[in-house]
């Protein structure tokens, strides 16, 4: 369905502005004047009589202003107009605004002479004959009309002679961020020179601004963007200004300004755009009142492989500058496709023709020249067989998928485009959409692609829809080859699939959509619901997901009640706002009506589409929402109402520190999970921590030796090297800090980054330090210690909890835990560093060595030196009476060494360890000097002293 409403709302002219009014009249009489030369040279009196009654019949619009707030990500745009009727008669006046076709109008007002008329939002009717319209105004309503991704709202009244009308329309919707960015856009197309005509936007996003641009104004009847080639300046008497979380954009031209943008009065698209900070994680979930919404949109991902399959009409309505485009989009497309990605070609008109029979093809430099000679060649003819097309790329993918053993996981999908309706074949929309969901079986996405004003947009749409994909339509005079191009960019990079968001059942209630087959770098997941228990002070989310051959799990606790950080009260742009209105919970109330709008649009039973249907209308009414389901009818106010002020409804502001929240660490709730958190991470006695001290548990022996490592800034020392046998090597960086005052040491040293290497059964490696993570299997990823996550492959796990420790399991049989030391203030002599424990180490061969390693399937024997040098072996029960005695003796691998007792603290304090402790770097107590277990570089896997290997 297609909105009309008129955006306008106005003031009475100031008396201290009027050359303004009067240089636009002047110079749209000049304008007007120049469009017939002919009547310059030869004016006739009857001839100007027409001219200066054209200028009287159109009301002349004195005001145009556009208001808008947004807060994270939803915005409140407020658009007020005033028009005024000078001539001596009464004059129809017409306002059109072309307004985002995923807005939602929420309140729209107007005044004319001294009446007034408020909007109210009713549900639709289905069938209404009453007809009983004012004579001097017409409601808002449908026209038809649509441009790419805009609606255009209408409404038409009668001013009264030497009177004026006033406007006031507001309309809310959620940005969604495409390319990487948010894109604000407001339509400034008042159709004549305004004499006060301004655009001010303010956003707040707690997160901090990013990347924000205002780029030159866009014009859709141009070709392409509407702006000159390399052009990138804002519109002029554009201001910008920003702070971390707050930016304040405005645009205010003159008459003469507005002049050299277009003579017309219509000056094209304001737009803004801009992203925020963001890292890998649950991502941004935002909380206020008892409604949350989330915003996931993770970074520093290695994209998915694709599989994809190009459908594309070459009928004879493709003729000319369609094809053309077409053709010139897809040589760019496949010049950007990846080594590891497959795909064929298949055009259709009244036949189908496929590239490459039964089969997909690598991305080689042979197969993409040969492919872009398939399309250079295509040529158009016949009419269109949309389901035959549609058919046979979707087996093609089957089969494709069926015969091939992926061990990476990829996204497969299909991206077809035509430019009109089904005409060869079966033309029926409902067969065509029920083969097609038949053929595909949610095993893949379609994405669709609609050029030109005959195609079928709805066709398209449903066929997206029912199928995971999205759906674009461009107009035929715009530059088709860049908005394809756009448009593969956004789905052109996978990075996650199965992505799956989870809240407590017993705190959540009517949560939107939280399951994704795919997430595409630059986009972004949004998620909103309600709050059950109001009185818990924090929310639990989990988000899983798959990564080419890992699988993720994030996980941390959101607190619900915390002090306000950001109080925006007082902010310029948002302090005189009177309104009461919960972001969060219009931005949930926004979600679930889109979502029961495309649910009913793909059911086919007609009870379902009833049911969804009246959901989607309580819910616009309860929201006052105007929806293909609701309708604004004007109202008259009474006899005393005020004439409309421009009164912008902007947010609520109690608690913005609420809503606005970074994430805590990972602290996990009461219950069963807490218990299984326990259960995971085991504190190890053997370890390597601190400056750095170093502890040997002996089980059998029932006793634990323990040694310091005095070694130098820069010292990689290799603590488990079993690289020829299970194939793993941990190696450990050191870093200098100043000593404390008044110790013996001249400085001391910290494992300031932790190397695991693994090559069985492939490679990989990861890399630790205090702040990320990041682990090499082949693909690249980067996790931050301070967000607790699970990652999962074939052979090797990474669990992060957050600022705490990373439990790192290989084979289900090698368990590290790697203790993160991070300070929030730092001492002159501290440093944030690692302590490397080994929780089990069964996977591990007899013949590992390394610092630790060396002992790890070694027993040592204790002896007592007594005072005739007599030394003799002593049993387990005897050590403890030994632990005052100065002049104990290890003996290891037929060495002796001498040993005192020491007591330890590990683990952060939280366990005490008694310990025989081996002085002067271990000497005797390990195999060689502690100089032999320098690496050479953290990946060095050498397993022998003086060799040097690398993974």
């Amino acid at each position: 369905m297609i909105l009309w409403l008129c955006l306008c709302w106005g003031f009475s002219p100031s008396a201290g502005q009027p050359d303004s009014e009067l240089m636009a009249r002047y110079l749209e009489e000049q304008l007007l004047a120049d469009y017939s030369i002919v009547e310059q040279v030869a004016r006739r009196v009857p001839r100007q009589a027409k001219f200066l009654q054209r200028l009287e019949t159109r009301p002349r619009m004195s005001e145009f202003h556009v208001r808008s707030t947004i807060i994270s990500r939803y915005a409140f745009t407020t658009v007020s107009c005033t028009m005024v009727n000078s001539g001596s008669e009464a004059r129809e006046a017409v306002f059109e605004m072309q307004i985002p076709a995923a807005a939602f109008i929420s309140n729209f007002t107007m005044s004319i002479g001294n009446k007034t008329y408020y909007g109210e939002v009713t549900g639709k009717e289905k069938k209404n004959s009453s007809d009983d319209k004012e004579r001097h105004k017409k409601p808002p309503s449908p026209t038809e009309g649509r441009e790419n991704g805009y609606e255009t709202f209408k409404a038409s009244v009668f001013i009264p002679r030497k009177m004026q009308a006033r406007f006031i329309l507001h309309y809310e919707e959620l940005l969604q961020r495409r390319l990487g960015k948010y894109e604000y856009t407001v339509s400034i197309r008042p159709q004549q020179l305004v004499g006060r005509l301004r655009v001010e936007v303010n956003i707040l996003e707690n997160s901090g601004i990013v990347s924000l641009e205002v780029p030159p104004l866009r014009n859709s009847k141009q070709k392409g963007n509407g702006k000159a080639e390399g052009d990138v300046s804002p519109p002029p008497s554009t201001v910008i200004g920003h702070t971390k979380t707050l930016a304040k954009v405005t645009f205010n031209p003159s008459v003469v300004e507005q002049t050299r943008i277009a003579r017309n009065g219509i000056l094209g698209d304001f737009i803004i755009r801009y992203d925020v900070n963001r890292e890998l994680s649950v991502g941004d979930v935002q909380i206020l009142n008892g409604y949350f919404v989330h915003y996931f949109a993770p970074t520093d991902l290695p994209p998915l492989p694709k599989n994809v399959v190009f459908v594309l009409d070459s009928s004879a309505s493709m003729v000319g500058t369609k094809l053309k485009q077409t053709k010139e989009a897809l040589f760019t497309i496949l010049q950007d496709l990846r080594p590891e990605d497959h795909f064929n070609i298949i055009g259709f008109s009244n036949r189908i023709k496929v590239w490459q029979q039964d089969r997909l093809v690598p991305v080689t430099p042979n197969n993409i020249r040969d492919a872009k000679k398939y399309i250079h060649n295509m040529s158009p003819t016949g009419g269109t067989n949309i389901n035959g097309a549609l058919q046979t790329g979707a087996k093609l993918l089957n089969d494709y998928i069926a015969q091939n053993d992926l061990d990476a996981r990829s996204v497969s999908l299909i991206i077809f485009l035509t430019d009109g309706r089904p005409t060869v074949g079966e033309t029926q929309s409902s067969k065509i959409l029920s083969n097609t969901k038949d053929a595909i079986r949610d095993k893949f996405c379609l994405f669709t692609i609609g050029i030109g004003n005959d195609v079928d947009h709805k066709l398209l749409e449903r066929m997206a829809l029912e199928n995971c994909g999205m759906t674009r339509l461009f107009q035929e005079d715009e530059d088709a080859a860049s908005h394809l191009k756009g448009f593969y960019d956004e789905i052109g990079t996978p990075l996650l699939s199965d992505i799956r968001v989870d809240y407590p059942e017993e705190d959540v209630e009517q949560v939107t959509q939280n399951f994704f087959p795919n997430y595409f770098n630059g986009s972004e997941i949004i998620i909103a619901g309600k709050l059950i228990n109001r009185t818990s002070d924090k929310l639990h989310v989990e988000v899983t997901a798959s990564n080419s051959k890992k699988y993720i799990l994030l996980k941390t606790d959101v607190a619900i009640d915390l002090p306000s950080r950001n109080d925006i009260r007082g902010v310029p742009g948002l302090e005189d706002g009177k309104g009461h209105n919960n972001y969060i919970e219009r931005a949930w109330s926004y979600l679930t009506i889109k979502e029961l709008l495309n649910s009913r649009l793909k059911s086919d039973d007609s009870q379902e589409k009833d049911n969804l249907m009246e959901k989607a209308k309580s819910m616009a009414l309860a929201y006052n929402f105007v929806t293909p389901f609701t309708v604004l009818k004007m109202k008259e106010a009474g006899l005393h109402s005020e004439p409309p002020q421009e009164e912008f409804i902007s947010p609520s502001t109690d608690g913005i520190g609420e809503k606005v929240q970074s994430l805590q660490g990972h602290k996990a709730p009461p219950g069963i999970r807490r218990e299984q958190d326990k259960q995971r991470i085991k504190i190890s006695k053997t370890s390597a921590d601190g400056d750095p001290h170093f502890v040997i548990d002996f089980p059998a022996s029932k006793f634990s030796v323990c040694f310091n490592i005095d070694g130098e800034p820069g010292d990689i020392l290799r603590l488990v090297s079993d690289h020829k046998e299970s194939g793993v090597t941990v190696n450990g960086q050191l870093i200098g800090a100043p000593a404390p005052p008044n110790g013996h040491k001249k400085h001391r040293t910290y494992f300031s980054t932790i190397t695991i290497l693994s090559n069985k059964p492939e490679r990989s490696y990861l890399e630790i330090t205090p702040r990320r993570v990041i682990l090499d299997d082949g693909e690249r990823l980067v996790l931050s210690c301070g967000r607790s996550a699970v990652v999962r492959s074939r052979s090797l796990e990474v669990s992060i909890s957050a600022y705490s420790n990373i439990t790192v399991t290989i084979r289900d049989s090698i368990s590290f835990v790697i203790l993160i030391h991070h300070y929030k203030k730092l001492a002159p002599y501290q440093r944030n560093h690692l302590g490397f424990y080994i929780s089990n180490s069964k996977g591990l061969s007899s013949d590992s060595h390394g610092l630790l390693g060396q002992f790890l399937n070694h027993e040592v024997k204790l002896l007592q030196e007594s005072l005739n040098t007599r030394r003799q072996e002593v049993g387990q029960n005897q050590t403890e009476a030994l632990k005052a005695n100065p002049t104990n003796t290890l003996k290891v691998k037929g060495r002796l060494v001498p040993v005192v007792w020491k007591q330890r603290r590990i683990y952060n304090g939280q366990q005490e360890v008694n310990c025989w402790f081996a002085k002067n770097n271990a000497d005797k107590l390990i195999d060689g000097s502690y100089k032999d277990y320098l690496a050479s570089h953290p990946f060095d896997t050498g397993t022998s002293f003086g060799t040097i290997n690398s993974l």
